[in-house]
């Protein structure tokens, strides 16, 4: 498996392609990035999601920013939105997040974040790059970088959640919520039981010992999480909850053990903040920031509440950025992703956790409860391996198939808005492949309808 290089950083396989000289490489290239942009004494905060190979990662990392003069301000492990809060707070002049995500344990990776505490962009990344193929340029004894350990971020990023205006911490600790908890042995466990316990919940931790090694597949999606459905049931839990490694995607399970769907954690966020702060008001309507392939419940809710829903590519810094640009009130991805301005610009399942107990607190109802009062959509997902095809020449030709069938975007490869549902279709970056995701109101009628793409690509690139 090669190196993976992309607008997320980079990504490998621990002894395979993320080598220590990978590491050395582009986390040099990163300090000397920082160094041409800021000049007097920049520094960088540096943190890891708790997977066990961080503990060899961190170190080459540290060595690779001090040789390139850079002060490393090393928070220890926390989740990859403590990292983006404490640039953006603590006046760094960029971040590093040693991450893989949601992969595997045996993949590693480093994540690359501005002095604004976003993710570097597409110009940014690369500026980075273009840096990385070139040999280093060292500094000399006398400019060599320092390292400083500093302690205190976790607290402040639980203490931004509680602190927001939209939070009343009193009606939350008065429900004394019931609830178990996964961190697959990640950051999360140090994080998250404390926000919750700060909360007045009774927290059932299980995978919390931050050892790093993975319970079960790390990614946070319902097959992957029924061991939790399971323990909320016996336990008879008010919810369950789940993070990924670096605490950025947030899932629930409702009290009954079934999941909330991860497309509707950003959707309940987004009918939180529209409702507490009042969308109607005079002048422009409020903005929601959300990818093509969100969910239409989003749009739904902000139409209630006559706010505007903005589009972007898939990716956090394509919403983060459209945000900042539009200042959106509110937004995140599908795929547990929410994103509130106001704590800071990324993706983060702290604030999501804080939002989501203070409307269910609000509601007075159950988990389930709570999401029978939402839009009801199905999201089916599939791909199709193209060989020697071009990806885009098949999607020029579904576009002009369809487009008088219904609203087409092209800013991520094609999305068709019709009356009922829509279908977005992505050319992948690495593989000659289509992805295929679509929505409607059952899991039949999307299913069906990425197996009518599916079919008609096959048509259209002459594999059948």
């Amino acid at each position: 498996m090669p190196l993976m290089v992309s607008i997320s950083g980079i990504r490998g396989v621990i002894g395979d392609s993320l080598t220590p000289e990978a590491v050395v490489r582009y986390a040099g290239a990163f300090g000397e990035y920082c160094g041409k942009r800021h000049s007097h004494d920049p520094s960088v905060i540096l943190g890891r999601d708790g997977r066990s190979t961080g503990s060899f990662v961190v170190p080459l990392v540290e060595a690779a920013l001090i040789a390139r003069g850079i002060h490393v301000r090393e928070i220890g492990i926390c989740p990859t939105p403590t990292v983006q809060l404490a640039v953006e707070r603590g006046g760094a002049d960029g971040g590093i997040a040693v991450t893989a995500s949601h992969n595997p344990m045996q993949w590693n990776g480093l994540k690359f974040m501005a002095s604004t505490g976003m993710f570097l962009d597409g110009d940014e990344n690369r500026e980075l790059w273009r840096i990385a193929e070139l040999p280093g340029a060292y500094a000399g004894w006398e400019s060599l970088g320092r390292h400083t350990r500093e302690e205190e971020w976790l607290e402040r990023h639980i203490d931004a959640v509680l602190d927001l205006d939209l939070m009343d911490t009193g009606a939350i600790r008065s429900r004394r919520f019931r609830i178990v908890l996964d961190c697959v042995n990640a950051a999360g466990g140090l994080i998250v039981p404390r926000l919750l316990e700060r909360l007045g919940c009774d927290v059932i931790p299980v995978n919390c010992d931050v050892s790093g090694v993975f319970a079960h597949t790390p990614e946070p999606i319902p097959e992957n999480l029924t061991g939790l459905a399971s323990r909320v049931r016996a336990e008879k839990a008010d919810l369950g909850i789940a993070v990924d490694p670096d605490v950025d995607r947030l899932v629930l399970i409702t009290e009954k053990g079934e999941p909330y769907g991860e497309e509707y954690t950003i959707a309940s966020a987004v009918e939180f903040v529209l409702g507490r702060r009042g969308a109607r008001r005079s002048g422009p309507p409020a903005k929601v920031v959300v990818n093509l392939s969100t969910t239409r419940a989003v749009d739904d809710i902000a139409r209630v509440h006559g706010a505007e829903v903005v589009r972007t590519p898939v990716g956090e810094i394509n919403v983060a950025k459209r945000m900042k640009e539009t200042g959106a009130v509110i937004g995140g991805e599908g795929s547990g992703g929410v994103i509130l301005p106001d704590v800071h610009l990324g993706r983060d399942a702290i604030v999501g956790i804080g939002l989501l107990l203070q409307l269910l607190s609000d509601s007075g109802t159950t988990l389930s409860g709570l999401k029978a009062r939402l839009p009801s959509y199905q999201i089916a997902k599939g791909k199709m391996e193209l060989g020697s095809v071009s990806p885009d020449e098949v999607l020029g030709r579904v576009r002009r198939l369809h487009e008088r069938d219904g609203k087409i975007n092209t800013d991520d490869g094609l999305k068709i808005d019709f009356e009922d549902h829509w279908v977005h279709l992505r050319k992948s970056n690495t593989e000659p492949i289509v992805r295929i995701i679509a929505e409607a109101h059952t899991m039949e009628q999307a299913a069906a309808v990425v197996a009518a793409f599916r079919d008609e690509i096959q048509t259209l690139a002459g594999l059948r």
